[in-house]
């Protein structure tokens, strides 16, 4: 995870004139699951993880209906207000020995398909 974090921060630092109006971030990761009741209060588990450390995002669980292929799976998304709060967010988690635990035994439960981050257009 330190890696990822790392890379966000150069990424950032990159970036930096182009975040002038920061614009909301939305991170959408599908995944498949033979048990999609114990994802989810995983899920539930994790948000608390998260409020407990004061973090910015709102996450949803989805399921996919009307999605061709990708129907039945899980989709959760992660919105930022920003990249810098996106950013902050994670060096926060990464300096977590419970959330990086929780996180890790996601994989047990999941596998993931795909993991995106989009920006919102304005």
């Amino acid at each position: 995870m330190r890696t990822k974090a790392a890379a966000l921060v150069f990424f950032l630092a990159l970036a930096a004139p182009l975040l002038a109006a920061d614009h909301v971030v939305l991170r959408v990761v599908v995944v498949k699951s033979d048990n999609p009741d114990a994802y989810v209060k995983e899920i539930d588990r994790g948000r608390e993880l998260l409020k407990k450390l004061g973090t910015t995002q709102t996450i949803r669980v989805w399921r996919a209906r009307f999605a061709g292929e990708q129907a039945g799976s899980i989709v959760v998304s992660v919105e930022y207000p920003s990249m810098a709060s996106m950013a902050k967010d994670e060096a926060a988690i990464e300096a977590n020995p419970e959330y990086i635990a929780w996180y890790k035994g996601l994989d047990k439960l999941r596998t993931v398909v795909s993991d995106s981050l989009y920006t919102e257009m304005k």
